[in-house]
């Protein structure tokens, strides 16, 4: 990607590459998106760009990040090392690599920091990047990194902008995948509605003519929905023939005003350490209010969703809450409805039980744009979407009846309880037997 010529080195970028550049040195894009699929020169364009504003900006400070550290080291950084060798920058000469600190000083003072950008329980809020201030920030991989890592560090980039009459730039690539990655770029640039200091470049492999010929022939081997992401580039692709609910649907309802009614207020209550109590305020199908309670007890709870009773004048028999475990004293105390998750389905339709049966009912009313949600919080609604993404049939009973994978399995996907989901299903409800509400949609 690069040849020298009277002592210069001349970089040849892909037309893609290009476009990246090209948005990288304007003034007014502040953060690109060059996704799509694998081999598309996308690590080694973000690598030759922090290269490049290192040595042209003496002095300035630069982010490389990726989900985990070790991976970042294992494939980002190697692909640095070969960009610099292509450039003729030679380590020991023109910049110095420290495995300890782990970052990359340049002979004019620029630095180059490598960073693990993953959301670890000890440290929500990204602590570890502490008062961290940066010129600019290349994230690889960004699709496996949360929404909120890629915002703190996009509020990091400060340093000596106004020396060299900068602004901020952030720099991410990807494979296709269905998270705010698809719904933050690709969406709204497919649409024609993406916000002017973003931009999204797509890769495909036959856009590097650098690449090996062998690496194309490598992807063709793959299964059908890998080649559909890595060798297509495919930002559409069905991750799951057996999800209930249609991710696009999943992504409009912040979007969109559910059907109004009375008030509701539904409560999943938390039943070991690592759950959450998430209590939801409603007007019929519309979500006005998200609480969520981390290790709370059962007053602590019941005080809350009192709050909210009294503040919105909820009818006592429009409260549900979860009174499996410890979700039972809140019901009691309450004296409100309790949601059994294995009791038997109502009018006796055909599901396993009735939190099946409500899961279904939920699903339906989210295809059908029925249901909206008021949510600014960046975290909640990204655990929202994870959640939902998880409702999935599962193969019929012997009885044949409908089912769900089991909770477990989503545990063990998303890596925590299902806890907004369940509380968006126990609503569902009241839409089922139109006895105890009086709001009831056909």
């Amino acid at each position: 990607m690069s040849n020298t010529n009277d002592g210069y080195t001349i970089i040849k970028f892909t037309k893609t590459q290009e476009q990246a550049i090209e948005y990288l040195y304007d003034k007014k894009t502040t953060e690109v998106l060059f996704g799509g699929a694998a081999g598309g020169g996308k690590s080694w364009v973000g690598c030759a760009w922090l290269i490049l504003m290192c040595v042209k900006y003496p002095g300035t400070r630069w982010l490389m990040g990726r989900s985990k550290l070790d991976s970042l080291k294992k494939t980002t950084l190697n692909t640095f090392f070969e960009v610099c060798e292509s450039l003729k920058i030679n380590a020991g000469q023109h910049y110095n690599f420290n495995a300890g600190s782990n970052i990359i000083t340049f002979y004019n003072r620029s630095e180059i920091m490598l960073k693990d950008l993953f959301l670890y329980p000890s440290d929500r809020n990204f602590d570890n990047l502490g008062s961290l201030e940066l010129t600019g920030a290349f994230i690889d991989e960004c699709n496996q990194i949360t929404e909120k890592a890629k915002n703190i560090v996009a509020s990091r980039m400060r340093y000596k902008l106004d020396n060299y009459n900068l602004i901020p730039k952030l720099l991410m690539t990807c494979n296709p995948a269905k998270n705010w990655v698809y719904t933050q770029y690709y969406r709204p640039s497919k649409e024609g509605k993406q916000k002017e200091h973003r931009k999204f470049i797509q890769s495909l492999v036959d856009d590097n003519e650098y690449i090996s010929k062998y690496y194309k022939t490598q992807l063709e081997t793959l299964d059908e929905l890998s080649k559909q992401r890595l060798l297509y580039g495919n930002w559409e692709y069905d991750a799951s023939k057996d999800n209930l609910i249609e991710y696009d649907a999943i992504i409009n309802l912040f979007n969109q005003t559910g059907i109004k009614g009375q008030k509701y207020i539904s409560c999943d209550v938390a039943r070991f350490g690592s759950d959450k109590t998430i209590i939801m305020l409603w007007e019929g199908l519309h979500i006005k209010k998200i609480v969520t309670l981390l290790k709370s007890a059962i007053n602590d709870v019941v005080d809350n969703i009192k709050v909210l009773q009294q503040e919105n004048q909820v009818p006592l028999r429009n409260i549900i809450v979860d009174e499996d475990g410890v979700g039972g004293g809140v019901k009691d105390y309450l004296r409100c409805t309790g949601f059994v998750n294995n009791a038997r389905p109502l009018k006796k339709e055909n599901y396993q039980n009735l939190k099946t049966q409500c899961y279904y009912k939920l699903a339906d009313l989210i295809n059908k744009a029925q249901i909206g949600i008021e949510c600014n919080d960046v975290s909640v609604k990204n655990n929202i979407i994870e959640e939902l993404e998880q409702v999935r049939m599962k193969d019929a009973d012997k009885d044949n009846k409908l089912q769900m994978i089991p909770k477990d399995n989503v545990k063990a996907i998303i890596g925590r309880s299902p806890d907004y989901s369940d509380a968006l299903a126990m609503r569902c409800y009241y839409e089922i037997d139109g006895n105890y509400g009086r709001y009831f949609v056909q």
